[in-house]
């Protein structure tokens, strides 16, 4: 006798359980009873003769076994998907959450402004947006994709480049004004600034400010660029901020525009596995024509 077989439906418990983290979002989304999916893992568990998930205060994690057994049941599901519309001849309607992770400025100032855009490509599609720094695994599933201040140099991740961006340096008129004029790199010492704290910077793309400020005065200090842009909105000093934040804002100025501009890049990465999941890839490929059609606003320079 050949090993035994499972039900190739009940992957489709095991993938919206890994999605919604409980056995009643799952439920809702797939239409039956929280005892049915409880019921069909459990199934399948006894059949492969291995635990898939991990029950936690957080909800249903997936174990080792589980994440690889999730990695074939998106490219089946992929697969189901494409079988259909080339069957059919109709567009599957794309559903599913997309866990995207991406840096605190950017998904605060930027993508949350635009998810509608999204939502009304693809309304059933549910993202999930992770702001932080550092980002999450995507080796271990913490994230299905993210966007990442430089290339991956390891795992089985793809990576393509979306756009570069711009940091300056900005502070109100009300804070300029009691202070004396900035006419060149040299004056920023006599400033006060808006900085991370040193030694929680996690980033190498963010530890710039010794080359602009040989001896830069530091009032207030913080983890979080949103924290940043509040403090320097309040009038206490300069910031360095997203371009792309602060240049469309009425109550700041952009000083030393010539000289002071921080490039940086943001790439976008998902795991191989993920790469031509449907939903996964719409995602991409929204945020893709979404980067590169804002690449001025990004720069600062809209």
């Amino acid at each position: 006798m050949g090993p035994r077989m499972f039900n190739w439906d009940d992957l489709r418990y095991v993938l919206e359980l890994s999605r919604r983290g409980r056995l009643a979002a799952a439920a809702r989304a797939l239409q039956v009873d929280h005892t049915t999916v409880a019921r069909r893992v459990a199934v399948l568990e006894n059949t492969l003769n291995t635990r898939l998930f991990d029950r936690t205060p957080r909800g249903y994690v997936p174990t080792k076994a589980g994440t690889a057994l999730l990695a074939y049941a998106e490219r089946i599901e992929a697969q189901s998907i494409k079988l259909y519309e080339d069957v059919s001849g109709e567009d599957a309607t794309l559903t599913g959450t997309v866990r995207m992770a991406a840096t605190e400025g950017l998904a605060i100032e930027f993508l949350a402004k635009h998810i509608g855009k999204l939502r009304d490509r693809h309304p059933g599609i549910r993202v999930e947006l992770v702001a932080s720094t550092p980002l999450l695994d995507l080796s271990r599933r913490e994230a299905d994709l993210a966007i990442t201040l430089s290339r991956p140099q390891s795992g089985r991740l793809i990576a393509w480049k979306l756009a570069d961006y711009a940091l300056g340096l900005y502070a109100t008129p009300s804070y300029l004004r009691k202070k004396r004029p900035i006419r060149s790199k040299r004056d920023l010492n006599d400033h006060d600034l808006i900085w991370y704290i040193d030694d929680l910077v996690t980033l190498p793309q963010l530890r710039f400010l010794d080359d602009i400020v040989k001896e830069p005065h530091i009032v207030f200090e913080s983890t979080s660029v949103v924290a940043h842009f509040n403090a320097a909105l309040s009038g206490l000093g300069l910031a360095f901020l997203h371009c792309f934040a602060a240049e469309p804002d009425p109550n700041f100025v952009r000083v030393l525009r010539n000289d002071v501009e921080i490039k940086r890049e943001f790439w976008l990465v998902v795991h191989e596995d993920l790469r031509h999941v449907a939903r996964v890839e719409a995602v991409c490929d929204f945020l893709t024509d979404l980067l590169k059609k804002n690449q001025a606003l990004l720069m600062g320079r809209t």
